[in-house]
């Protein structure tokens, strides 16, 4: 397949014989989402993110601490990939990243923080609310879309882990939170993943749009602490199994991480079955290089109901990063061959 070398057109885009710009939500967290977004900007104007906010570690888990807040740094990172490749949207994109480190006294209180964690959290002190915190800042970037939180409440993901012991017999150990959990599968097998507080409400904004949207978009991103947390809180869960919107996982380039050490791209699919048994998916693109069993991936994929869609989507210097272009190309061949 051919890759463009700038920003691809949706003209072919239709429903019916009326082009269409669609409505697309794209649900995850850190980078994986950062990836999807920074494809999915290329394709259409009518973009939604909707972010993980289960976060516990570095700038926005001391921030969440002491301030009580949502973790602002995914959706600080959400808001970066939404912004335009212009001088003000490269600025602006480069501003939010930018992290505090003084060379001169390790002990300052802004050591690791990053600018757009602060100026969300400013926002949201301002304005005493999450949602129109995050579309003020979305405003200021002019970023392409809006950012939107899972929950307006912080979430906390926890679950177990199946190890051996010194006398080779295997015991559960329980794992409190993302940071720790996003490096217990290589003690381990994962499971019980869960959210707390369990019955958290979803943000309502979030919910409409999944509910108006034409495409939901799940993936990339670590399975288990931005992806399944979708599917784990029950109002997101229920709007994502019954939106009338075509459904699409986009798969990791690399399956063999900390947090699902021993899992290949089929048991990705598979976890996902277990803990969301009433979702289905239309299509999954994934890169073909990395599935090493291809007859189980696709009766993996066969169960959740979708096409697969191989495609060479990450970067051409080999390492397990989506490229923007091929990623947005490798989009728009599942729009266009399944239709909204």
């Amino acid at each position: 397949m051919a890759f463009a070398t700038g920003p691809i057109s949706i003209q072919g885009l239709t429903r019916g014989s009326e082009q269409r710009n669609p409505s697309v939500v794209a649900l995850g967290g850190g980078h994986g989402l950062s990836s999807s977004l920074s494809a999915l900007r290329r394709l259409t104007t009518d973009l939604t993110a909707v972010v993980t906010v289960a976060d516990d570690g570095g700038s926005s888990g001391r921030l969440r601490g002491s301030f009580d807040v949502l973790p602002p740094g995914d959706l600080r990172m959400a808001l970066a990939a939404l912004c335009d490749d212009n001088d003000w949207g490269r600025t602006w994109r480069d501003v939010m990243q930018h992290r505090f480190a003084s060379d001169v006294n390790q002990d300052e209180p802004l050591n690791g923080h990053a600018v757009g964690n602060l100026l969300i959290l400013a926002l949201w002190e301002l304005l005493d609310n999450p949602v129109a915190g995050l579309r003020w800042a979305g405003a200021l970037l002019g970023a392409r879309g809006q950012v939107l939180p899972m929950s307006t409440v912080p979430l906390s993901i926890n679950g177990e882990v199946l190890e051996s012991d010194d006398n080779e017999s295997l015991v559960r150990r329980r794992i409190v939170g993302q940071a720790k959990l996003a490096r217990a599968g290589s003690g381990g097998l994962v499971t019980n993943v869960h959210l707390e507080p369990a019955d958290a409400p979803a943000c309502a904004e979030a919910l409409e749009s999944i509910e108006l949207a034409d495409w939901v978009i799940l993936g990339p991103g670590s399975w288990y602490t931005s992806v399944l947390p979708h599917l784990l809180l029950p109002d997101m869960r229920q709007a994502i199994a019954s939106t009338t919107a075509k459904k699409l996982l986009t798969m990791n380039l690399s399956v063999d991480t900390e947090e699902t050490a021993g899992m290949d791209a089929a048991a990705h699919l598979e976890v996902l079955g277990r803990y969301a048994p009433g979702v289905t998916f239309d299509a999954i693109i994934a890169d073909e290089s990395k599935i090493h069993n291809r007859e189980r991936f696709e009766l993996a994929a066969q169960k959740l109901g979708a096409r697969v869609f191989f495609s060479t989507v990450g970067v051409s210097d080999g390492r397990a990063v989506h490229d923007p272009l091929r990623l947005a190309a490798a989009y728009h061949e599942v729009f266009t061959a399944i239709g909204s």
